[in-house]
């Protein structure tokens, strides 16, 4: 759905996006994740088509991204990063305009999204809250039932409740063979809804893994409370914070086996095992 190769877009900054080269199969749920600054926008700008690249091809379902951009807008629902409506329209009359622009008649999805994130249309516009316009958004992306949906922070403004159900959302249109491509900060939903994440780091991809080889990849920490606890600088492994509930000690994942034979050697009171979450594994990369 989604083919990007060799794709360089610079800004006369010189910053930009550099040999950016991925794919996006049609039924996949992609995270892209990366800072501020980090070239997440700037990509999605290049895959709508807004921006011509300077090298490189941009792909979508088999067309050109930048030449036959509106030809791709009959099959993409965006949600922006930066949320900008019509001014001196209702909700209804907005939504009642995009319908007619994108020539739809039908309204009975849209209908569900507005009773699933609970949005009144009888406001006007520009009294709504930044969780509102953000739920308002959601609804336009999704209400054309479009193949492939490409979001720059999805959710946004929205409270915690109103992420759960967006969560739920993606899952549903990802069982219903949808492709999304989204850009997050949040590492939870990414975790919740993703295949495979893309991680840029001053524009360039610098890792591209699907979440399960990720997650495999990830640095294991376990608290250990010993009898000998000056004894655990000596074993090789990094220590980190220290606390009434033993020491944090960090292991890789092929160092398992060895780490347990040696501290099979110490009185152990107490051992746990503490999960990273996508959040840490990401950190870490970025530090590297």
């Amino acid at each position: 759905m989604i083919h990007v190769s060799n794709m360089t877009l610079t800004y006369p900054n010189k910053k930009g996006v550099f040999d950016l080269s991925f794919d996006v199969k049609k039924g996949e749920v992609v995270g892209y994740l990366g800072p501020n600054g980090s070239g997440k926008t700037t990509t999605i700008r290049a895959l709508l088509g807004f921006i011509k690249a300077n090298s490189g091809e941009v792909i979508i379902n088999g067309l050109n991204a930048f030449n036959d951009a509106s030809q791709i807008m009959k099959v993409v629902g965006y949600l922006p990063g930066e949320i900008s409506f019509l001014k001196g329209l209702t909700v209804k009359q907005l939504l009642s305009y995009t319908l007619k622009f994108r020539n739809s008649h039908e309204s009975e999805k849209m209908e569900k999204l507005l009773h699933y994130f609970q949005l009144n249309v009888n406001g006007d516009v520009k009294t709504l809250s930044k969780g509102e316009k953000q739920k308002l958004a959601l609804v336009i992306a999704f209400m054309n039932d479009a193949k492939l949906l490409i979001l720059d922070e999805p959710t946004s403004g929205l409270d915690p409740l109103m992420r759960n159900k967006f969560i739920e959302l993606v899952l549903e249109e990802k069982k219903a063979g949808k492709t999304i491509f989204m850009s997050s900060h949040l590492f939870d939903e990414i975790e919740k809804t993703c295949d495979k994440v893309l991680i840029i780091k001053k524009g360039r991809i610098v890792q591209e893994s699907n979440l399960k080889t990720l997650k495999s990849q990830e640095r294991k920490c376990f608290l250990i409370k010993t009898a000998e606890e000056d004894k655990l600088k000596y074993l090789g492994y990094p220590l980190g914070e220290k606390s009434a509930f033993g020491v944090e000690v960090f292991v890789y994942g092929d160092q398992i086996d060895g780490f347990l034979k040696a501290i099979s050697t110490l009185k152990i009171i107490s051992f746990e095992e503490r999960k990273q979450n996508l959040e840490e594994i990401f950190l870490n990369l970025y530090k590297e």
